[in-house]
Parts: C-alpha cells; sequence; structure tokens
C-alpha cells in the first residue's frame, strides 16, 4: 500500500492510498469546518448543511444524487463533527469518476431550495427531539457544553429548534463560502483508486473553490463546571471530565494510553474495580478527545440511585491512585490495544481514507503508522503518572449527570476528594 499527495493551486490536497487487493473505492471530501466555526446564530448549520448538500443541485435533483450512486452499487453518506464535515462514498473502483462527481457536484452545485429545506428542518428537528430521549447522549452533549461554556466548541453539533427554524437557503450558502475554501478540504481515497486520474479530475473541478484561508475558529478555552438534572429514568448517566490535551501537544498520545489503561475494556481498572469487584455499575469507560487547540479528558459510567453515592468515590480514588502505581503490564497491554485498532483499522478503506484525510487537515502531512508506533513506545511509566497528577490533581473538573441523582455527588465534593481548590458550580 502507498499514499500519493498532491495539492491544486488553491490549496485542496488530493490523497489516494492505493490497495491493490481491493476492487472497491472509499472516497470523500474531508472539510475543516465544523459546529465550533458557527457563531451563536448559526447554531447547528453545519449539520443542515450536511444534509441540504443531498437535497438537489443545478444538475440533478435529490433522486437522482440517489440513484445515480446506487445505480452502481454505491452509497453515499456525510458526517459532522466539532472541527470536520465529511462527505463520503464506497463504490466500485471503475465508479470512482461518477463518486467524485457527485461530491464535487453537491459541494459546489447545490441549490438549498427552499422548500427542501422546510422538508429537511422538519427531519433534523425530529433528529433533536430523539437526542433528547437518550440520556447518554445527552449527558454528553452537557459534559461538553460544561467543559467550554458559551463558546460554540461546547454547544450541541444539531442545533436547536429556534436556530434550526430559523435557517434560510442563503445563510446556508453563506456559509460554505466562508469556510470551504481549498486549503480547508481535502479529496481522499482509498482502495481500488488511480492517483492520476483523480487528480486530473479534481483539477477540472475542484479547482473552483476559493484558495484563500478561512477565518479561523474561535481559540477554546476549557472552563469546567456542572450540570446535574434530576429525570425519572431508570439509571443515572455521568460524566467526570478534567482538560484533555490537543493533537499537536507532547501529551496528546500519553492522554489516550492513559484512557485506555482506567476505562479502555474488561482489563481495564475503572471495569475491574467498580463493575467486577464492587459490581456498582453496568457500564464504564474512560475516553479522551482531543482537538486542534484543546481536549477533553472524561469519565463515563451509568448506574441505579442507590449505587450512585459510593460510585463517584470509587471512580475518584482511581484516578488518584494513577498517579502513583501504575504498571509496566497496564502500560503494555495499552499500547497493545492503541496498536491494534490501528492496524484493524489499515484493514477497511473508508478508516483508511478518513485517517489520512484528518492527517492532512491537522499535520499537514501523512503521518505513517510506524511513526505513531515510536511515539507510543517512547512513553513510560513515570510519563503517564506524572500526566495523570497534573491532569486530575491540578485542573478544573467538569461533572455532569441526569436521572435519578438525589444521592450525586456535587462538583466541589469532587473537587475536595481531589484536594483541588472548591469550583464554582453552575446555576
Amino acid at each position: 500500500m502507498s499514499v500519493s499527495v498532491t495539492k491544486l493551486d488553491n490549496g485542496l490536497n488530493v490523497v489516494t492510498e492505493s490497495m491493490p487487493h481491493l476492487e472497491t473505492t472509499a472516497l470523500g471530501v474531508w472539510v475543516k469546518a465544523g459546529s465550533r466555526d458557527e457563531n451563536q446564530n448559526q447554531h447547528g448549520i453545519a449539520h443542515v448543511l450536511e444534509h441540504m448538500a443531498f437535497k438537489g443541485t443545478a444538475k440533478r435533483s435529490a433522486k437522482q444524487i440517489a440513484e445515480e450512486i446506487e445505480n452502481v452499487g454505491g452509497d453515499v453518506n456525510a458526517a459532522t463533527s466539532v472541527e470536520t464535515t465529511a462527505y463520503y462514498a464506497r463504490v466500485m473502483g471503475e465508479d470512482v469518476p461518477l463518486a467524485a462527481d457527485i461530491l464535487y457536484d453537491i459541494l459546489a452545485n447545490s441549490t438549498f431550495d427552499e422548500e427542501e429545506l422546510t422538508r429537511e428542518k422538519h427531519v433534523i428537528l425530529q433528529e433533536i427531539g430523539a437526542s433528547q430521549d437518550m440520556p447518554d447522549d445527552l449527558v454528553m452533549d452537557m459534559f461538553q457544553k460544561s467543559a467550554f461554556s458559551d463558546q460554540a466548541i461546547g454547544r450541541p453539533i444539531l442545533g436547536t429548534p429556534e436556530t434550526v427554524q430559523s435557517f434560510t437557503s442563503g445563510d446556508i450558502k453563506t456559509y460554505l463560502d466562508s469556510h470551504y475554501h481549498g486549503p480547508n478540504m481535502v479529496l481522499a481515497a482509498a482502495g481500488c483508486v488511480n492517483h492520476d486520474a483523480l487528480v486530473k479530475q479534481a483539477e477540472e473541478t475542484f479547482a473552483s473553490f476559493q484558495s484563500e484561508l478561512p477565518e479561523p475558529s474561535e481559540s477554546a478555552n476549557y472552563v469546567g463546571s456542572e450540570e446535574i438534572i434530576e429525570r425519572d429514568f431508570m439509571e443515572a448517566q455521568m460524566v467526570l471530565g478534567f482538560e484533555g490535551r490537543a493533537y499537536h501537544v507532547r501529551d496528546f498520545y500519553a492522554s489516550q494510553l492513559l484512557a485506555s489503561i482506567l476505562g479502555g475494556g474488561m482489563s481495564s481498572r475503572l471495569f475491574q474495580e467498580v463493575r467486577e469487584k464492587r459490581g456498582l455499575c453496568y457500564s464504564v469507560y474512560a475516553f479522551h478527545w482531543g482537538f486542534s487547540d484543546t481536549g477533553v479528558f472524561g469519565i463515563h459510567a451509568a448506574t441505579g440511585a442507590d449505587d450512585l453515592k459510593e460510585l463517584v468515590p470509587v471512580i475518584l480514588d482511581e484516578l488518584k491512585r494513577a498517579s502513583e502505581d501504575i504498571s509496566q503490564a497496564e502500560l503494555d497491554r495499552a499500547r497493545a490495544q492503541v496498536r491494534a485498532g490501528l492496524m484493524m483499522s489499515m484493514e477497511s478503506p473508508a478508516a483508511r481514507a478518513g485517517q489520512i484525510a484528518r492527517q492532512l487537515l491537522l499535520f499537514g502531512r501523512q503521518i505513517p503508522n510506524e511513526e505513531l508506533m515510536e511515539r507510543l513506545n517512547a512513553l513510560s511509566i513515570e510519563r503517564i503518572r506524572d500526566l495523570a497528577g497534573r491532569m486530575f490533581c491540578e485542573g478544573n473538573v467538569t461533572l455532569t449527570a441526569i436521572g435519578p441523582t438525589k444521592n450525586m455527588a456535587r462538583i466541589n465534593d469532587v473537587s475536595a476528594h481531589l484536594g483541588l481548590k472548591p469550583a464554582n458550580a453552575a446555576e
């Protein structure tokens, strides 16, 4: 397998990874623009744009877009995240030109018809409503909001019913024109693909996007706060978190390993102590999300009202212990998990295309797997312990929960347990 990269004159990168043993191709356009690139009155517009891109262009109706890709056995979809939006397809190798043309068409020539927009708003409002009925998703939105209060990076990706209802086709076009510029975009493909042919097609189409760099997103400021909501659910969903590390900083990979050690599987500390030994909950895991200029480290757990009071102190004790006695076996296991995940992802062309696209957007280059493993192998026990001490015992806490939360510890209780200064809990 080999990776080839060509930058067009307008700054858009075309990157391919040939996987000769495959007859299919995964390709897509990744844009370095997501929910954090919205201003207050645009909340949710990145996600609305993702939906509306498939609702008709100057030369294809919404039905024709679906039929053309499905006539060749392919599929097309899209996804919006905090910092990126992706539009992607999976087709047979000989149908790459068709898929690439459709992707270009929906991004460059969408009409954003007002009648289609009215119908799609209704769909998105149902999506927002459904998210409110899913406590595990809702508590994560609460967590992001509490970690980054009053900032775009902390707002839910879906937007609100009020903001979504307010958008016009002109608003969507303005957002697209402001952020979908060549230097902010990558056309990536993996599988059965000819790099030179895809570059030639991109030069005839995607070169039309602006070459100027768009305005940068607002810098993130991790704050940390509390939101606890009493609801009549069977169990309480809670997330306890701290400031994580950005993709570019020294401790990013150490944070990934620390999350794995604490809550990355059934052998992790939290799973063994909280579930297996004490039976305090059904689900508990740790995660680390890196962004371009910040990050969040969190522990999610779901448990019944009677066990909630005991659950939080046990988790906090495990966090404190991580700064003192991580073993070589635990570190080796975490490395093996990351390495296996990396290797498994290489077997999927869709995952490979997404990985190299995001690397180009974030780092400006493709990072070989060997380099990633070198970084992981260089991490010592002392480094992970030191990070745990600084992350859990020096910064601000974020605490969110929803469900039967009457026995829930408050943020000042958590701070005191960790030896931190009292936090100012949100009203």
